[in-house]
């Protein structure tokens, strides 16, 4: 178990790590008006229920850390350039979610 602040109560409360199966992951695919094409998929990469926090209908409470992987498959020449130096480095994601204490 691990502390994170609720985003409801915020309060520090425990959560529990659930084991998941990830059923389908599937790509969408985004026409943006500029012409680009965009496939995007969420993976989900670590699921945890906040011990004693439920949502307003009584449903506990989880939080769900996601990494979004975004592929473009088609984009106008002319919006074609040379390539930027990355930001983040190479295998590693930026992540979010809860604070964790």
């Amino acid at each position: 178990m691990v502390k994170v602040v609720s985003p409801i109560s915020h309060r520090e409360v425990e959560a529990v790590n659930i084991d998941f199966d990830a059923k389908t992951e599937p790509w969408i695919t985004v026409d943006l008006s500029d012409g680009t094409v965009l496939k995007i998929r969420t993976l989900v990469t670590g699921v945890m229920r906040m011990e004693g926090e439920h949502d307003p209908v009584g449903n506990p409470l989880y939080n769900v850390s996601t990494q979004i992987v975004i592929r473009v498959v088609n984009a106008p020449k002319e919006l074609r350039g040379t390539p930027t130096g990355a930001t983040t480095p190479p295998g590693r994601a930026s992540t979010g979610g809860p604070e964790i204490r």
